[in-house]
This record gives structure tokens, C-alpha cells and sequence, in this order.
């Protein structure tokens, strides 16, 4: 046999085996969950895609958990009860970090693999974040927010003050808006989960004039966009400026439409489908310790965050992100 017709089957003969000891490595008998809250929303459900695509390719069960609506006590319960499971790791999306850190310390006890992604709880015992650099976000959001006010205006913000991903937004946004003395906060909106709270609040402040007039509403969650742009097309008012958070069809057909000036696009898929990666790595060579402050090791074999990426959506760029949508 010539020398190269045994080199090739030889290299064949590798790669075959290395590929049947990578689909070896997964069993459908490992489970993997996120919990999250809110899971209705498109958001939760691209995540929930990415679950399915490396769900179905690595063979293994990958699961979404948590309850439809804003419901901070509702998400602490299913992690309870998805860590009671002992699956092979959990990512987990934190509403309120006081609430789901003893939680999370618990579940790393027991020997289970906790990472978070999309919003963190940094001082949980977790052992890592995967999302957004949420302060970035902002500032991204803050820098196109005095670009198109042009230096100048009032302020409103729709949020859910203790969330730990959209307490970083207003931070980062603040941080723009410091170097900007001739924009003011009027007010910061708790909108408790309730997306309607942001429609009657612009409603309320459309009609004020003079000092009191809202320039520009900016909403640091997924749905708030949405609502704030229906009050303003539904009363034909142009002179205002929205800056929306993610990526779903209704909010970008706005940005379409001149209705929201901007939206800061985030990627709730690859959080998910890194995030189940990386649990599946963590499963099958596991760390000497799970509960090892591996923050300040330099040694360290796992990172301390993942950064998944944030882009701002305009005018300039709506038509791209409106065509990647349509993709399987």
C-alpha cells in the first residue's frame, strides 16, 4: 500500500473515532434547565431556541423553567425545585439577587454546576456570568440618547429597580449623562413587571409642556418599547425620543418606523447555547472544587464572565437585524 493511501486512512480512521468519542461523551440522561421569569416573552423564548439547537445536537435534555409573568418568589421556587432534580447543571437568570443567592449557594453545595446568564448575582457562590456587559449597554444606549437630543431634554426611564441587569443599564446610561449637564432625569419608573405601567405613564406625561415636558423615554427592559411606542403613534407625536432595549420583530418594525429611535440588541440564543456548553464541559470534567473563589485565582480554568455582545439598532442598520430575524 502506498505511503499516502495509508497516511489518508490512517488521518480517516482518527477523525472517525474522534467524532464517535465526541457523540459518546452525551446521553440523553443528562438535563440541563434554565430558570428564568417573565418566559413568555420573545426574549426568553430565543433563549429557549438556543436550548432546543444544542439540546438536539449534543443528544442531551435541555429545559426552560420558570413562571410566564414577572414573579421574583415564582423564580426562586422552580430553581428549589429544579436543583431538588440534582440535573447536570443550571443556568439561571436572576430577578432579584438577594432572593436567589442563598439558593444558588445551595445548589453549588450540593454539587451542582450554577452559572448565570443575561442578569448576574456576583456575590452568590455562581461560578460565572454569560450575557451582555450590561453597563456597556448603557453606555451605548446613554451616548446615542445625547446624540439624538442633541444635549438636551428631560429624561423619563422605565426599569424594575434591585434587577441586577437592569440596574447596570441606568448605570451605565448615568454614566453618559454625567458628562451631559443639560440632560436631567424626571423620573425613574418602576414598572413592577407590568408593561402597561410604561404605556400610562407616557400617556400622563406626553401632555406636559414647559419645564415639565418628557423629552425622551428610555426603557432599559424588553417590553416597556413597545408600549411606550404605541402611545406615541397612536397620537402621531414625532418630537420624542425612544430608546428601547432588544431585538424582537415589534420593537425593530418601530425602529422601521421612526417610532423608537433606537434599541440596544442583546443575544438571549447564544446565552443559552454557550451557557449549556459550557455546563456540559463543566459535567463531564468537573472542577476540583465547585465552591473555590476562582475570581482571584490567576490559575483559574473557568472565566470570570462571558461577554455575548450588545449592538445599537437604528435607522442605519434596522433592515439587517429585521433580515437576520427571518433565519432558521
Amino acid at each position: 500500500m502506498k505511503l499516502a493511501t495509508r497516511l489518508f486512512l490512517l488521518l480517516a480512521t482518527s477523525a472517525c473515532a474522534a467524532a464517535l468519542t465526541g457523540c459518546a461523551r452525551h446521553s440523553s440522561a443528562e438535563h440541563f434547565y434554565l430558570v428564568a421569569t417573565n418566559t413568555k416573552l420573545t426574549y426568553w423564548q430565543s433563549a429557549s431556541a438556543g436550548l432546543d439547537k444544542i439540546a438536539k445536537e449534543w443528544d442531551v435534555h435541555a429545559d426552560m423553567r420558570g413562571p410566564r409573568d414577572f414573579d421574583p418568589q415564582g423564580e426562586v421556587d422552580e430553581f428549589r425545585a429544579v436543583a431538588a432534580l440534582k440535573p447536570a447543571g443550571i443556568l439561571v437568570s436572576v430577578v432579584d439577587s438577594k432572593l436567589m443567592q442563598p439558593e444558588i449557594d445551595a445548589a453549588i453545595d450540593a454539587g451542582i454546576p450554577v452559572i448565570t446568564i443575561d442578569s448576574d448575582a456576583p456575590n452568590s457562590r455562581r461560578l460565572y456570568f454569560i450575557g451582555t456587559n450590561n453597563r456597556q449597554a448603557g453606555r451605548l444606549g446613554g451616548r446615542a440618547l445625547v446624540q439624538k437630543l442633541n444635549g438636551k431634554g428631560n429624561v423619563v426611564f422605565y426599569t424594575m429597580p434591585g434587577q441586577p441587569n437592569l440596574d447596570e443599564r441606568l448605570a451605565g446610561y448615568k454614566d453618559v449623562l454625567a458628562q451631559s449637564p443639560g440632560i436631567s432625569i424626571a423620573e425613574v419608573v418602576d414598572i413592577r413587571g407590568q408593561s402597561t405601567i410604561a404605556f400610562d405613564k407616557t400617556e400622563a406625561y406626553v401632555p406636559k409642556t414647559g419645564k415639565d415636558r418628557v423629552d425622551s423615554f428610555v426603557c432599559l427592559e424588553a417590553s416597556a418599547g413597545k408600549e411606550v411606542g404605541e402611545v406615541l403613534r397612536r397620537g402621531n407625536i414625532k418630537d420624542r425620543v425612544v430608546i428601547a432595549m432588544d431585538d424582537d420583530k415589534d420593537t425593530l418594525d418601530l425602529v422601521k418606523a421612526g417610532v423608537i429611535a433606537a434599541t440596544i440588541a442583546q443575544k438571549p440564543f447564544t446565552m443559552a447555547y454557550v451557557g449549556v456548553k459550557m455546563l456540559d464541559d463543566l459535567h463531564h470534567y468537573p472542577l476540583a472544587s465547585l465552591t473555590k473563589d476562582y475570581a482571584v485565582d490567576p490559575f483559574a480554568p473557568i472565566p470570570a464572565f462571558i461577554d455575548t455582545g450588545s449592538a445599537l439598532v437604528d435607522a442605519s442598520n434596522v433592515d439587517q437585524f429585521l433580515q437576520a430575524a427571518k433565519a432558521p
